[in-house]
């Protein structure tokens, strides 16, 4: 069964007292099911950002159960902080990690927003995927004002909460909560303490852009003249030209900048019928991006604030890249970033792959040292140490019982044992992924050395390529071993009548079948394998040909082993279509792996012996020579 995950990353308006976010994150970890994931108290933002993941029951009911804790700790008449905030608890977002909709989040955040208004008489507002009106879906038009502008916005019949009465709170402020995707909290480090340089790094970044300016625009554009629209002078925020019209300047922003002046003007709160004597605006480099500049105390340097609100649109490692350029051109550098709460492995790894090409290496390395290059060429550990296992949510773990996790030689004993698992078919699939990793191997040691130019290209596809089935054969070691679990447990149905005895029956040959999928896998993705290793032979290093060689070699016994494995099991089958079609195909693959394999061989056996006659003619010139 798919599990079920939905992440909630609640923000509170307390960051000194950690006894007071103790008991709040008690009350979290309380509710059964749920994991708390992260705890990031701030002082000087006074606020605390707590990750934690559950079924979506159990994190309804921790994230109201935290709502109502910190309505009787935090009293926000006396709060004060750099972060923009409403609310003893700002916002609370719901996001869906595995088998959950985002349709189902919304939900969640509408039955706990509900319960929050009611039962705890706290004003709430619907965000994001959320939203009851357009105009609500952004946090920061609900927020803008913060707590101080509260009571105002009470009383505007625009402004009623969706839930919970629409009266001043003085105490709990009000609370957002909404549904979306995931948002990375990013903050970039700078070597200033002015927080006007983060502020004017961060205009340049979000996608809200900033006001259009002009003339004493560098290296810190903040200095230059503000532009302003007047009658038949309307200015490009982008760049110099000046046109007659609105129309005019909207067609060249569009045309020249690619990007819509009407939706930029709006997002800023300007109403493109009603412009003259308005500042000009020119958008930001990124998309999906919101930024402010501010000065964090505790490290007594100012920071670049970033949330990032698609990271597959806009990464943070193209985020991170332009603020360094940004910050060389004024002088800074950027000493390092951190993430605050967890950050998606798909983000991080794509940041890895990303630094690992611009060293001019492949991206065919372990998931974890790619991890790890992201960490170190990002600074991540710049500010507090980076915890991979902790801070990146989705990271592939093995359980603890997991036969890869096994040192050689205690995995090598239990396959020893007098047990029929692990047996033949995890082998096969342990023999298939060290075929893989040894043409990894290969491509990688080969890969950006002089005079392979033309062939980095497919010697980087090859590592990358024999990476992914790597993993996924060390995967098949511990699948194959658990093959049989779906068979054993139609095993153990009732069959005391003749529908039981069908359906028991039934469930045993859909769960044989699954027993038969699992090593068709492997050994299919061993001769993948295999097709590799000789390609690999052929462009890779020729004093690496060997561990190709090896590596198809192994590849082959992958393919071999788990086609055994396969055709055992049919005997079982009492569908003779599928038997037949399933013996097909294993004849079919097996005979293009042994086709494969003794090409393979043949052709690097050749290699060999050239190079050991090239080998003795070279010494035999020496010999000359030095006669």
């Amino acid at each position: 069964m798919n599990r079920r995950i939905v992440e909630c990353v609640p923000n509170f308006s307390e960051g000194r007292d950690l006894a007071k976010i103790k008991q709040i994150t008690d009350a979290i970890e309380a509710v059964p099911g749920i994991q708390l994931l992260g705890v990031e108290p701030g002082a000087d933002t006074h606020r605390t950002v707590v990750t934690f993941v559950g079924s979506p029951d159990a994190v309804a009911e921790a994230a109201f159960q935290a709502i109502a804790k910190a309505a009787t700790l935090i009293d926000m008449s006396r709060h004060q902080g750099a972060h923009p905030r409403m609310g003893a608890t700002d916002v609370c977002p719901f996001v869906p990690i595995e088998g959950v909709t985002m349709e189902e989040c919304v939900e969640i955040s509408r039955t706990v927003g509900a319960r929050v208004g009611q039962e705890l008489g706290i004003p709430v507002y619907l965000y994001e995927e959320a939203a009851s009106k357009p105009e609500r879906r952004n946090l920061a038009d609900i927020r803008r004002g913060e707590y101080e502008a509260l009571d105002k916005k009470l009383r505007d019949p625009a402004w009623q909460p969706d839930f919970g009465p629409s009266k001043f709170n003085a105490r709990s402020g009000a609370t957002v909560i909404g549904a979306r995707e995931f948002l990375i909290a990013y903050n970039i480090t700078l070597n200033s303490a002015d927080k006007q340089h983060a502020s004017d790094i961060a205009f340049e970044l979000r996608e809200l852009g900033r006001m259009g300016r002009a003339g004493n625009t560098a290296p810190y554009y903040n200095r230059g003249r503000k532009l302003a629209y007047a009658e038949g002078a309307y200015p490009c925020g982008s760049c110099a030209i000046v046109t007659r019209t609105y129309e005019e300047v909207r067609r060249h922003c569009r045309e020249a900048h690619a990007y819509d002046l009407d939706a930029l003007l709006r997002a800023n709160e300007l109403d493109p019928a009603n412009l003259i004597g308005k500042n000009v605006y020119r958008p930001g480099k990124f998309t999906h991006c919101k930024s402010i500049g501010w000065y964090v105390a505790e490290y007594q340097r100012s920071q670049v604030s970033i949330n990032l609100t698609n990271f597959r649109l806009t990464p943070p490692h193209l985020v991170l890249e332009a603020a360094r350029e940004l910050a060389s051109e004024r002088g800074l550098v950027v000493t390092g970033s951190e993430i605050v709460g967890v950050v998606p492995y798909q983000a991080l790894m794509d940041a890895g792959k990303f630094y690992l090409r611009r060293q001019g290496k492949t991206v065919g390395f372990p998931p974890g040292d790619v991890l790890k290059t992201a960490v170190f060429s990002m600074g991540l550990s710049d500010a507090s140490p980076f915890d991979i296992d902790k801070k990146v949510i989705g990271l592939p773990v093995d359980p603890p019982s997991a036969l890869v996790r096994m040192p050689v030689r205690a995995f090598t004993d239990e396959v020893s044992r007098d047990t029929p698992a692990p047996g033949g078919g995890s082998i096969a699939a342990l023999a298939g992924a060290l075929g893989a990793a040894l043409t990894s191997m290969v491509a990688n040691l080969t890969y950006g050395k002089e005079g392979t130019e033309e062939r980095d290209p497919a010697l980087a596809r090859i590592a990358e390529a024999s990476q992914g089935l790597k993993e996924s054969l060390l995967t098949a070691v511990d699948a194959d071993t658990n093959a049989f679990n779906a068979y054993m447990e139609a095993r153990r149905l009732p069959q005391g009548t003749s529908e039981e005895k069908a359906h028991r029956l039934q469930r045993m040959q859909d769960g044989m079948k699954i027993a038969i999928e699992v090593p068709w896998q492997t050994a299919q993705a061993s001769f993948d394998a295999m097709k590799l290793a000789r390609e690999a032979a052929a462009i890779g290093n020729p004093n690496s040909i060997t561990d190709a060689a090896v590596g198809l070699q192994m590849g082959y016994a992958g393919v071999r082993g788990a086609a055994w494995n396969v055709v055992i099991n049919l005997k079982d089958i009492h569908d003779p279509a599928y038997v037949a079609e399933m013996q097909e195909r294993a004849e079919k693959l097996l005979a293009e792996a042994r086709k494969l394999l003794d090409e393979g061989s043949a052709f690097i056996d050749q290699r060999l012996l050239e190079m050991i006659r090239k080998a003795q003619e070279n010494r035999a010139r020496k010999e000359e020579r030095r006669e």
